[in-house]
């Protein structure tokens, strides 16, 4: 049977919408709260976290977490799940990811003219027309970033990306519902060649895709009849070995039945891939006000595959460690505003997983008791190597593992 997949601009009318689709035809509604729970549940990524994919939102670790690729990789293997249900609509941004080669899905846009829509959310808010119109115009480019990313268009609107598209300000929720109601009923929704076979082969890429992301590869993948293809589009060093290694981990995905790898156009530009050790800290941040000095910190330990992110004051710390939560703070005691005491009291308060490394050239014994009574792991000295330093991030970072797998 067959899916129906809603994509609607802000103030569209959307609820009524759905929910005299849903009346008239019994079909269950999905909605992207749901989708990324699912997803959620199957990479252990954070609901909060996966989310911000929708807003093109991209964590400052992501360079070596793949956070972002995990996330959209998570998506589609809980919307491949669904998938195998019928009688569904499909409600949000989630289900754009569902291929064209899915074909007993109907694509449904809904948008009005945006006098409509103004006048929509100035009522709705008690706000005036202009503040309106910012409101709208933000939503629609989330809209437009979201369809980029998967589409390559910034017209989250074009007309070939849907099936059908009704203008919501002239046609009414149950003209609407009667019209999608009579589309899902023709043979070529209803009966479309091979539904099975391509939601299996969603299935099966959502998983290849998912397998080697977590194994620190990024690359494209497609899947026909359980043969995968995957797309290398960034240069690499021996790439036969590489190949070989990717061929390797997508054979083993149940239901994959042959495996080819090529290189895609961006195989050809000057960057080189370097896939990401995630038994590594991957999460490092660096809290320091000596500009200088904290960026000569973080090359180094770049050097010793150690990535870090870097902040400047303790107000952008807090911040950071409410939207990423780095896995390791290396933090400096003294700092205008918000000092490393603070910050550190308060980072232990709200978010006690991260491990804090007090990292000063000033430091008094008071100091170093008081850093350890609040939580920090260790108070150490900026003359101190480079190779301790490493040697501390990385027994920080297994005892943060060891607490998760006790905890799992």
């Amino acid at each position: 049977m067959p899916v129906i997949s809603l994509f609607s601009g802000s103030y569209c009318n959307e609820e009524p919408v759905v929910q005299e689709i849903g009346s008239r035809t019994g079909y269950r509604l999905i909605s992207d709260q749901q989708i990324v729970a699912e997803a959620s549940r199957l990479s252990t990524i954070p609901e909060n976290r996966i989310v911000r994919v929708f807003s093109d939102k991209t964590s400052v670790f992501n360079r070596v977490t793949r956070e972002r690729e995990r996330s959209m990789a998570s998506l589609r293997m809980a919307l491949a799940n669904i998938l195998a249900e019928d009688d569904l609509i499909i409600s949000g941004f989630a289900g754009q990811l569902i291929p064209r080669a899915v074909k007993h899905v109907l694509r449904v846009c809904l948008i009005a003219d945006m006098n409509a829509r103004v006048a929509t959310a100035a009522d709705a808010h008690g706000i005036t027309p202009p503040e309106a119109l910012k409101t709208i115009h933000g939503a629609d480019e989330k809209c437009a970033a979201w369809m980029h990313m998967i589409c390559g268009t910034q017209d989250p609107w074009r007309a070939d990306l849907y099936d059908i598209a009704f203008p919501t300000d002239k046609t009414s929720p149950q003209d609407i519902a009667a019209t999608i109601e009579k589309s899902i009923a023709t043979p070529v929704i209803k009966l479309a060649g091979n539904a099975q076979q391509a939601v299996g082969d969603f299935a099966v890429a959502a998983q290849v895709e998912m397998v080697l992301v977590k194994k620190g590869h990024t690359v494209g993948v497609d899947v026909e009849a359980g043969a995968v293809t995957l797309t290398i589009n960034k240069h690499v060093l021996m790439l036969n070995r590489y190949e070989e290694e990717l061929k390797a981990i997508a054979g083993r995905v149940p239901g994959v039945t042959s495996v080819a790898a090529k290189v895609g156009p961006g195989y050809y530009l000057t960057d080189v891939y370097r896939r990401q050790d995630f038994d590594a800290p991957s999460k490092i941040l660096l809290v320091d006000d000596e500009k200088k000095y904290v960026q000569t910190l973080s090359q180094r330990l770049m050097m010793r595959e150690l990535d870090s992110a870097v902040v400047y004051d303790g107000e952008a710390a807090l911040e950071l460690a409410r939207e990423d939560e780095p896995d390791v703070m290396i933090l400096d005691l003294r700092m205008p505003g918000i000092d490393g005491i603070e910050v550190l009291r308060r980072v232990k308060q709200d978010h006690p997983a991260i491990e804090v490394i007090v990292l000063t050239s000033q430091g008094s014994e008071a100091d170093k008791k008081t850093c350890m009574e609040l939580g920090a792991y260790a108070f150490l000295s900026k003359s101190v190597d480079i190779e301790e330093l490493s040697k501390t991030i990385k027994a920080a970072k297994e005892k943060i593992r060891q607490t998760r797998e006790a905890g799992s």
